[in-house]
């Protein structure tokens, strides 16, 4: 039914048996469409490419030295760079949401930096910043610390490109935390490390592993801000991105498509295992 202004009155829907809002069979259409071409078309030409290969051979891909070595490269730098940009993060977060002061808004700007420049741009500025000639490089070198074109510069990059990950999924939680409880915690005496740990922090913590899991997620899979500031050694500083590119330069489809698919099906198993665990401390938190 429509009131006299030509809008429909309200219940009308409900009286007509619609439950659809109108336009959703195109909304529905276009939605899938826009999936299938970004995600369902490339990932089953990436199946089809690797059903040409029997478990045998598929297998021996995988289970090549070199290979495995990338594999370890890629997994490793990405969870350590994760681990750290979640305690960063978080610290980062935290002070962003609860402190004023001087220039918070400039560094709150500056989170997001990493979203905005190419990552080959980045690449090639944290390769010029911790090579030996390099601002930090001189400093670090004659420590024996060396950053540029080792494991540990693969870290580096890996924590540039994924602190906005857990900074921007923490900061809204952390705004949205009720004051009250905390005030009524200190009423009770609760000193402020019982009241992180026990109110402030537990309430925090599934999105801390999401941001976590975002920034590990991204940190496997890149590739221009990695090969400007590692040596791309096989057996060493080599990734598993650089090797499917490799692979694919050298024409070997199928190859490229068995490293592609077991990254992919890594990957998915581990944001699986974080998705399991945030649901059980929800659970675990509104059973409390």
């Amino acid at each position: 039914m429509l009131d006299v202004t030509g809008i429909a009155a309200p219940g009308a829907w409900a009286k007509t048996g619609n439950t659809s809002l109108p336009g959703f069979g195109l909304t529905l259409g276009l939605s899938l469409t826009y999936l299938s071409l970004l995600l369902v078309i490339p990932l089953a030409a990436l199946a089809l490419y690797t059903a040409r290969l029997s478990l045998p051979e598929y297998w021996a891909i995988l289970a090549d030295e070199r290979v495995s070595s990338a594999f370890c490269v890629s997994f490793l730098s990405a969870g350590y760079a994760a681990v750290i940009n979640g305690f960063f993060g978080f610290i980062i977060a935290w002070a962003l949401t609860r402190y004023a002061f001087f220039g918070r808004k400039l560094i709150d700007a500056l989170i997001d930096l990493p979203f905005a420049i190419p990552t080959a741009v980045a690449g090639i500025s944290l390769a010029v910043m911790f090579s030996p000639n390099g601002i930090l490089g001189k400093i670090l070198m004659p420590l024996g610390i060396e950053i540029a074109f080792s494991k540990a510069g693969i870290v580096i990059a890996l924590i540039f490109i994924g602190l906005p990950f857990v900074v921007r999924t923490v900061q809204p939680v952390i705004r949205e935390l009720d004051r009250e409880v905390e005030e009524a915690a200190m009423s009770l005496g609760a000193n402020f490390a019982q009241r992180f740990f026990k109110v402030i922090f537990p309430s925090i913590l599934p999105a801390l592993l999401t941001g976590v899991a975002l920034s590990f997620a991204r940190g496997v899979g890149e590739y221009a801000t990695i090969i400007f500031i590692s040596s791309n050694m096989p057996y060493e500083t080599e990734i598993v991105p650089l090797l499917i590119v490799k692979k694919l330069l050298q024409f070997d489809y199928v190859g490229a498509s068995a490293l592609g698919s077991a990254m992919l099906i890594l990957a998915f198993l581990l944001l699986l295992v974080i998705n399991l665990l945030q649901s059980w401390m929800k659970r675990d938190g509104n059973a409390a």
